[in-house]
């Protein structure tokens, strides 16, 4: 059975810090690209930052510079660091793994979510 827990969110004052963690169970993660997305409220769920099997990233610009994404196969889990935090990244924010199978399906997994909350 595949679980991407989330954990590490929270309330932090616009300029603060925060770090999410994804811990996977039931994949084999190093095989798996790895995203984050959020979804704030009446808005669309949004791909934040990707980091591919291979440590290859891509981080949407309003991130730039402010967010970065790592992983650690030995330990299944995939990191966010967040800095100089502002309202606007206000969302829920959501783990994913996925993996492309040209011929059998591609596979996909979410996480239930850790709630992030910039506000003073």
């Amino acid at each position: 059975q595949v679980q991407l827990v989330e954990s590490g969110g929270g309330l932090v004052q616009p300029g603060g810090s925060l770090r999410l963690s994804c811990a996977a169970s039931g994949i084999i993660f190093s095989t798996y690209s790895m995203a984050w997305y959020r979804q704030a409220p009446g808005k669309q769920r949004e791909l934040v930052v990707g980091i591919s099997s291979g440590g290859s990233t891509d981080y949407t610009d309003s991130v730039k510079g402010r967010f970065t994404i790592s992983r650690d196969n030995a330990k299944n889990t995939m990191y966010l660091q967040m800095n100089s935090l502002k309202p606007e990244d206000t969302a829920v924010y959501y783990c994913n793994a996925k993996r492309l199978r040209p011929f059998f399906g591609d596979l996909n997994y979410w996480g239930q979510g850790t709630q992030v909350t910039v506000s003073s």
